[in-house]
């Protein structure tokens, strides 16, 4: 056959009972507007045997890889062999990339509309949840076999590492907590003297303080304000060094992301829940001591002395037990989305939000399962 001209960006020829075309220059969406017709020619011919050369690329689009492809394809589904030589790595991913979507291919059914669509669309998300879970899950296992690890080889913990994240996560958290507590206190402790007070009994209200701030306030704000606060910044400091491929690095030094980036937040959380915990009983009880001094004209020895006839070490203990538990939910589900990023930023946020919003429930969910199993065995 004629070649089509040599300074044309296709040389079609006969070479050996095969076709081969020579392709040169720029394919772009440019070329492609007048080599579309000819390339749907070549590939309805009858041949046994089809070549394309790319040697003499310079140049590469997704038009001109589409094309490309689609020649191909449609040889092939004539009986024709084919083969792609000599095209450079740096157009493989464009090629890649470019699919000629298959008319067979089974169109996804229309939405649903009615009663079925929400029917769907709860399904969907439980099952979504179930698979949420169980990653969860499997990640909890794979961080207590690395925290096993560092524990039997205690020089691997990363010391600097964990303090800093307890200052960034306990001492820094140490005025929002407090301030949140002690207003929900004052707050409790208001309208609790206002109902009470119609009754004759505004002084339980101080009973009614101490045992809400210490079995449940307490350790609920804490909880929800680290989740908040240092939930969100462990998936959106962990997604950032995913975007910006800091993880693959570590991986690629033979480091364990698990062991360098969750270990020291998860441990520094779990230390300072308690302690947070403790602070914020103490705002909230001196919100409730501040009402019953302006409202209920009790002094603060008197206070305390109420507040040590209505609680007793179980109220307090309850909240403590909880901490913890809370601590290695937050970490976790921070640690867990963090590591989900991919790709853009964009990503990142998603996956902070979905951090914040998986954890606080966590946390109400596990809460009032202590609350079930405290009540069951009398505490």
């Amino acid at each position: 056959m004629a070649d089509i001209g040599v300074a044309d960006p296709l040389d079609l020829r006969e070479e050996g009972g095969a076709l081969v075309l020579r392709l040169s220059g720029r394919w772009t969406l440019d070329t492609m507007r007048r080599l579309d017709r000819e390339l749907r020619a070549t590939a309805r011919r009858p041949i046994h045997r089809l070549v394309v050369e790319a040697e003499g690329l310079t140049g590469l689009d997704s038009a001109g890889a589409w094309a490309i492809r689609r020649t191909l394809e449609q040889a092939e589904a004539r009986g024709a062999e084919t083969e792609l030589r000599g095209l450079s790595d740096a157009y493989r991913p464009i090629l890649d990339k470019a699919v000629v979507p298959d008319p067979r291919a089974p169109v996804a059914p229309p939405s649903r509309t009615g009663l079925l669509a929400p029917l769907e669309g709860a399904g969907r998300a439980v099952l979504h949840a179930a698979h949420v879970g169980r990653n969860l899950a499997g990640f909890f296992g794979y961080t207590l076999v690395t925290l096993g690890g560092v524990l039997v080889r205690p020089w691997r913990l990363r010391v600097t590492a964990t303090v800093a994240q307890m200052e960034a996560t306990g001492l820094n958290a140490l005025p929002i907590v407090g301030l949140l507590c002690f207003l929900v206190g004052i707050v409790l402790a208001y309208m609790g003297a206002l109902q009470l007070k119609q009754f004759g009994a505004d002084i339980l209200t101080v009973n009614l303080v101490g045992v809400a701030v210490l079995r449940e306030i307490g350790i609920l704000l804490a909880a929800i304000i680290v989740a908040g606060r240092s939930g969100s910044a462990f998936a959106a400091q962990i997604g950032t060094m995913k975007v910006n491929q800091e993880v693959d690095a570590l991986e690629t030094m033979g480091l364990s992301a698990v062991e360098v980036l969750v270990l020291p937040r998860l441990i520094a959380l779990i230390i300072v829940m308690p302690l947070l915990t403790v602070w914020a009983d103490a705002a909230g009880l001196l919100g409730g001591s501040v009402v019953a001094l302006f409202l209920l004209d009790l002094s603060f020895a008197q206070f305390l002395t109420q507040l040590k006839a209505a609680v007793s070490f179980w109220d307090f203990g309850t909240g403590m037990l909880k901490a913890p538990v809370f601590a290695l939910v937050i970490a976790l589900v921070g640690c867990y989305d963090g590591l989900r990023v991919s790709g853009s930023a964009e990503s990142v946020g998603r996956y902070t939000t979905r951090a914040v919003v998986e954890s606080i429930f966590l946390v109400i969910v596990l809460d009032a399962l202590f609350a079930v199993a405290f009540a069951e065995i009398g505490i």
